[in-house]
């Protein structure tokens, strides 16, 4: 898979402040991919990097194989969106995008490009006021459409639903997800369910270093209950015992029965899931029943974000 960022080694160190140190992260072009950590970890510091509004104290990263450097000849494949952003307030909506599209040499079909972006952000009906009467979550929107005017390669987006309500909050996931292949979305956050819901990976960051980077299936696949959701069609009344006198298996609880399903909890023992979910097949078959699930259950985000987390800091 190519590569749309990549860091390597990148440090940034105020004075008395270590932001960022020794950050190396590969993001897959093409994909939405969750940066995500508590606040101070460092996040909004690496894409201000990336960005080219901040120097590395040490080492680099390239944008689309192009290093990132104060020449900036990388922002060309950039749309960027800071934490909080801010415009020209005499200016409209309307006018602020055809200011950037000016800079981003955007000439060709600008005004229907234009109308088409503040449509796709859900402020078509506001485009033609002054952007001084937007609310702070309009100018959030108008910063991810000014973030896609130039229709760059990768778009870094800090903490962009931020100053959002329910609803606009689900409208710019929603975005995020459908500029899944049209672009590469790298963003910011601490909100761990909207990490879950769009991002196809995940890095997590903490007090400037990287604690895991990994697909977000993976990542959440590798944590597990040690529990089993089995559901049995035909169940007998000597399924639990059976179940429960597997190898491996530690307890089994009956969550619910539905008609002649019955739907039970299968504690394993440590590193024994995949062995019990076999033997459950096979007693399954043996037995006459229809094996409707046998499945691993995972933890959400929070759960492993916390757990690694809580790691870093005993390691330390």
């Amino acid at each position: 898979m190519t590569t749309a960022i990549s860091m390597t080694g990148l440090t940034k160190h105020y004075k008395g402040v270590d932001a960022l140190t020794d950050l190396t992260l590969d993001v897959p072009a093409g994909t939405v991919f969750g940066f995500l950590g508590p606040n101070g970890a460092g996040k909004t510091t690496a894409l201000k990097v990336l960005a080219g509004l901040a120097r590395a104290t040490a080492g680099g990263a390239t944008v689309g194989g192009v290093p990132v450097s104060a020449a900036g000849e990388h922002r060309r494949q950039l749309g960027y969106l800071a934490q909080d952003p801010r415009f020209y307030g005499w200016m409209t909506g309307r006018e602020t995008l055809r200011h950037v599209a000016r800079f981003r040499g955007v000439d060709k079909n600008r005004e229907p490009w234009i109308a088409s972006l503040l449509d796709r952000v859900g402020i078509a009906e506001a485009a033609d006021r002054r952007t001084s009467t937007y609310s702070g979550g309009m100018r959030q929107r108008l910063g991810i459409a000014q973030a896609l005017v130039g229709r760059p390669a990768v778009v870094l987006l800090d903490e962009p639903v931020s100053a959002l309500d329910p609803i606009g909050r689900k409208d710019v996931l929603d975005l995020m997800r459908e500029l899944k292949g049209e672009t590469t979305v790298f963003y910011s956050t601490h909100i761990l369910d909207d990490v879950e819901r769009v991002s196809d990976h995940v890095a997590i960051l903490d007090h400037g270093r990287l604690v895991k980077a990994a697909p977000t299936h993976v990542l959440l696949g590798s944590f597990t209950k040690n529990t089993l959701r089995v559901i049995l069609g035909g169940a007998i009344e000597t399924t639990e015992a059976g179940i429960r006198g597997l190898p491996g298996v530690a307890t089994v609880t009956v969550v619910s029965r539905t008609g002649a399903d019955t739907t039970f909890d299968v504690t394993t023992k440590p590193g024994a899931s995949s062995d019990v979910q076999r033997s459950i097949t096979r007693f399954a078959v043996e037995a006459g029943l229809t094996l409707i699930s046998n499945s691993e259950e995972t933890l959400d985000l929070e759960t492993v974000f916390l757990r690694l987390i809580d790691q870093k800091e005993v390691a330390a």
